[in-house]
């Protein structure tokens, strides 16, 4: 009976180390993050001084994801002045899912955790005027935000969603691909290219990336035959995307009802998803927020937390991000994510 216990101890002691081996945490790969699709209310607008083959069916690998319980959020802290604020601690937080509380626990330091960026650009006439400084301010973004770890894809809006330039962390090679666009007369499909470029970052980013789209448009749709403003905000929820827009229109549109709501769509999706939507008094305070957005995501706090709601309903739970003892700071989070699991008929 001596020998058979110690025989039985060092199988148990072979797989223990087995499995201590084998890295088990991971993100959620079905952990979608979205808003209450039938109460949407705009957000606030911040007004803030060769290539490869194009296709218009985005294709990539899929990257393989482990399913856990695991729910990532970036969040971006600012002071009174707009400034990043990077000397927090993860004591700091308060984090609240349907109105409970959750123990937090810190992904990432600021900045940390790499970034896969999908960079919109509308080609509709309706930017055609300002066509090429945009695209020098989105070269220039590109090159100094990008780091190695980090990687890009760009779309095109226009008719129909256009993949021009593939997943790559090759920053030259997106910029080519970049400078080639060139801008057209037809109509804009809007919602649809949102939708295209979300579900694209979901299928090829890193595991561990954040999933930025960063677009430059007004807005206005009028060729999208798939998906309306609340079908976007729902699929970039999804994906686990953030939203950055920028509106080159300027104060102008405030003449046009039909800008309006471009712009207001536009807030809705990036305030629902911690991201923020500006709209420049001048065309040339682009490449000012340019560079305020590639402050936010270098200073981004990414947290995570094990949701005590351990049911895989996929149902879409709210999510709350406070600093209690610094109230004076600004915080800007998702307001929540779709569970895993089968998803509800939408």
């Amino acid at each position: 009976m001596r020998l058979k216990r110690i025989t039985w101890g060092g199988w148990l002691a072979f797989f223990a180390l087995l499995l201590i081996s084998f890295p088990l945490r991971s993100y959620d790969d079905r952990s979608r993050l979205g808003p209450d699709t039938t109460s949407l209310s705009p957000g606030v607008t911040q007004n803030e001084a060769g290539s490869p083959p194009q296709s218009d069916v985005p294709v990539q690998d899929a990257v393989i994801r482990v399913d856990s319980n695991l729910v990532a959020v970036p969040v971006s802290v600012t002071d009174s002045t707009g400034r990043p604020v990077q000397n927090l601690e993860i004591g700091d937080f308060a984090l609240e899912e349907n109105g409970r509380p959750q123990s937090v626990a810190r992904l990432g330091e600021p900045g940390e955790t790499p970034v896969d960026l999908a960079l919109l650009f509308d080609i509709s006439g309706s930017t055609s005027s300002r066509f090429e400084f945009e695209q020098q301010a989105a070269s220039k973004f590109l090159k100094e935000v990008l780091r190695p770890k980090d990687a890009v894809s760009i779309f095109s809006i226009g008719p129909s969603p256009k993949l021009v330039s593939e997943r790559t962390s090759q920053v030259p090679e997106a910029i080519a691909s970049l400078m080639k666009i060139e801008p057209t007369k037809a109509q804009t499909a809007f919602f649809d290219s949102v939708v295209a470029a979300a579900q694209y970052l979901e299928r090829s980013a890193a595991r561990d990336a954040r999933r930025v789209e960063v677009v430059i448009s007004d807005g206005e749709d009028n060729n999208s035959d798939r998906y309306t403003l609340v079908d976007s905000l729902r699929e970039v929820q999804r994906a686990d995307c953030l939203l950055y827009s920028i509106n080159p229109g300027g104060p102008s549109i405030r003449l046009n009802n039909i800008s309006l709501k471009g712009q207001e769509g536009m807030e809705a999706l990036a305030t629902h998803t911690g991201g923020a939507a500006f709209l420049p008094e001048k065309i040339e305070d682009l490449t000012a927020i340019f560079a305020r957005i590639g402050s936010e995501l270098q200073a981004q706090y990414l947290l995570g937390y094990y949701s005590s709601d351990s049911r895989k309903d996929g149902n879409f739970r709210s999510i709350q991000v406070r600093i209690p003892k610094r109230a004076s700071l600004r915080v800007r989070a998702r307001q929540g994510y779709y569970a895993s699991g089968s998803r509800p008929s939408d």
